[in-house]
């Protein structure tokens, strides 16, 4: 079985310059898990933060598996627990402090029927950053369509 990908932020890699990738387990409850596994999960827009020494994913949206079902404390937009080792949350909480590093979340994937996510720490582009991608993406867009005019 191989791993498949529940959620992605393509607009992390635009925004910002991944510098080193981390996996993390999350805590969930059962009908969040089903949710995931059906798609119905978007991490736009989301964020990983260091509260009180525990890893957290914020602002990311699990719509309900079957929303007649849910019991009445149900948030969609609550915060998570990420799972990781000691060593690897004094490493987040190193590079969070650091100036100008965030921690983004990349993608939600199946691994070994455990969900994870892969976390991202980053460095923020400036715009001129951003105008040059898309320049170099849009020549090879056009060498691929095989327009030699640029």
């Amino acid at each position: 079985m191989g791993m498949s990908e529940f959620a992605n932020n393509p607009k992390a890699s635009f925004d910002y310059e991944i510098l080193e990738t981390l996996e993390a387990g999350l805590v969930l409850r059962g009908w969040e898990v089903k949710s995931i596994k059906t798609g119905k999960i978007s991490i736009k827009g989301s964020y990983v933060k260091i509260l009180n020494g525990i890893p957290q994913l914020i602002g990311a949206t699990i719509s309900p598996y079957q929303p007649a079902n849910m019991p009445q404390d149900f948030d969609p937009q609550a915060s998570r627990k990420l799972l990781l080792s000691k060593k690897e949350i004094n490493t987040l909480i190193g590079f969070s402090h650091s100036q100008g590093l965030t921690l983004v979340p990349l993608k939600l994937y199946d691994k070994k029927g455990k969900i994870k996510l892969l976390i991202g720490i980053a460095r923020g582009k400036k715009k001129y950053d951003k105008r040059e991608a898309i320049k170099k993406k849009d020549v090879a867009r056009a060498k691929q369509r095989g327009i030699e005019d640029y």
